[in-house]
């Protein structure tokens, strides 16, 4: 494995790093950080071109480190040694575990989202905090969703927090990044039922049928679902509060209800029946 040693703070390769902590320049260069052993393993796993990696041996919290930086190596990507200061300085977040990368950017249309018998999606609309849609992401890759499909952005999806919120969930969940004027339509063509949440709904999520073709789709943190969902939905749903407060965490109340599709399903991957 070629290793290339940069110290210094004015390299040309450092600086186009440390640039791509801005939106702006992340969609300019079509690349984006990656940061720490899971998230660099779990991109290299589902295929993601990784451009460059940077490392620093001080700052590994593991002894899997070097395998996984020869993989890298192997798959094309260029390996730079450097000093923690200098690692510190192109981190998004304060512990990058001795590593951080570059990675090519990848666009997801509703085009490529894979249609499937009995369907299981999530339709996520104007989530604007990286680190809701990333646990969204986490909980959609846990609930074994066929798709995930994110309309009216408010937040980069390749955002370094997503990425990290996610653990990587968002290099294995199908995604498609559209409006809402074209979700509809893809829907009914489609004949997917949309499940919207709304705290004003009268039925309960839990007793609806959800082992049907179905989206799951849920609103921004601040006001909800926005008017032209509730109106457009097939059915609108509630999740119970039982205290003062009258709402839940986007990503939170997103968790319950992908897991009830999963518990309905009797999850997919056995009977879902305990026997006593």
């Amino acid at each position: 494995m070629e290793v290339l040693k940069i110290t210094s703070t004015q390299n040309k390769t450092v600086k186009e790093a440390v640039k791509l902590r801005d939106r702006r320049d992340r969609e300019a260069a079509n690349l984006t950080l990656l940061e720490g052993y899971r998230e660099l393993s779990r991109a290299l796993e589902y295929g993601r071109t990784i451009k460059e990696v940077f490392f620093c041996p001080e700052q590994f919290l593991g002894v899997n480190e070097p395998a996984l930086l020869e993989s890298l190596y192997q798959h094309g990507a260029k390996i730079f040694q450097v000093p923690d200061f200098l690692l510190n300085k192109m981190a998004y977040r304060d512990r990058p575990e001795g590593l951080i990368a570059t990675m090519t950017m990848v666009k997801h249309d509703l085009a490529s989202m894979p249609v499937v018998e009995n369907g299981f999606y999530m339709i996520a609309e104007a989530v604007e905090k990286p680190g809701n849609l990333g646990s969204i992401l986490r909980s959609a890759d846990a609930a074994g969703v066929d798709g995930l499909i994110i309309c009216d952005r408010r937040t980069d999806i390749y955002n370094p927090n997503v990425i990290r919120a996610s653990t990587g969930a968002l290099f294995a969940v199908p995604l498609a990044v559209t409006e809402t004027s074209e979700v509809l339509p893809w829907l009914k063509n489609n004949k997917i039922l949309s499940i919207a949440t709304s705290p004003h709904a009268e039925p309960v999520y839990t007793d609806i049928d959800l082992t049907r073709s179905l989206a799951v789709v849920v609103g921004t943190e601040q006001v909800g679902l926005s008017e032209e969902w509730l109106n457009a939905a097939d059915i609108n749903v509630r999740i119970p509060m039982l205290g003062k407060i009258d709402s839940l965490n986007v990503a939170t109340a997103a968790t319950i209800l992908l897991y009830e599709v999963a518990r309905q399903r009797n999850w997919r991957c056995g009977t879902g029946k305990v026997k006593l």
